[in-house]
């Protein structure tokens, strides 16, 4: 009986370690360009962060941030994203992903401001350069937002490091 019970615990021992291997967390930090879809458009600079958990190796969820600012030196405009979603990629050592996020954005724009539901479509590619560290050589989006009642589509171009646990 005691046999029986190592064996099947030393199973699910094995099993659990073959399903951490597929699964883990990793976290994306980068500069990040936005052209906002506003009148007149605006170039728009910053930074964006993403957490992932991926429940097999191909897919997982994915929590994303992003803050991006224009004209340091007059109030021009900023955003700030915060979505949420799917994230499907292909595991390799160079390993193309995309992605549907959905959550909620909020503009300043000219001294007024604006908070709206905002979705994210895109995709990227990564480029592993180290065993757990990786390159995003890019990844664009689609953001779109509904900011004073006009619906934006607003590119987000971003690059940066990933890093796996």
């Amino acid at each position: 009986m005691a046999r029986r019970l190592s064996f099947l615990l030393g199973l699910l021992f094995l099993c659990s370690i073959s399903a951490w291997a597929q699964s883990g967390a990793s976290l994306f930090g980068g500069y990040s360009y936005e052209r906002l879809d506003s009148s007149p458009g605006r170039n728009l600079n910053g930074l964006e962060f993403t957490g992932q958990y991926k429940f097999v190796n191909f897919l997982g969820i994915a929590a994303d941030l992003d803050a991006h600012f224009g004209n340091p030196s007059e109030p021009d405009a900023r955003t700030v994203h915060f979505m949420v979603g799917p994230q499907i990629s292909f595991p390799s050592r160079v390993s193309p992903f995309f992605h549907v996020l959905g959550g909620l954005g909020h503009v300043d724009l000219n001294g007024s401001s604006n908070t709206s539901f905002a979705t994210a479509i895109g995709a990227g590619i990564d480029m592993r350069v180290a065993p757990l560290i990786s390159w995003r050589i890019i990844q664009g989006d689609d953001v779109i937002t509904r900011y004073f009642g006009v619906i934006q589509h607003n590119a987000r171009l971003s690059t940066g490091l990933v890093f796996r646990f």
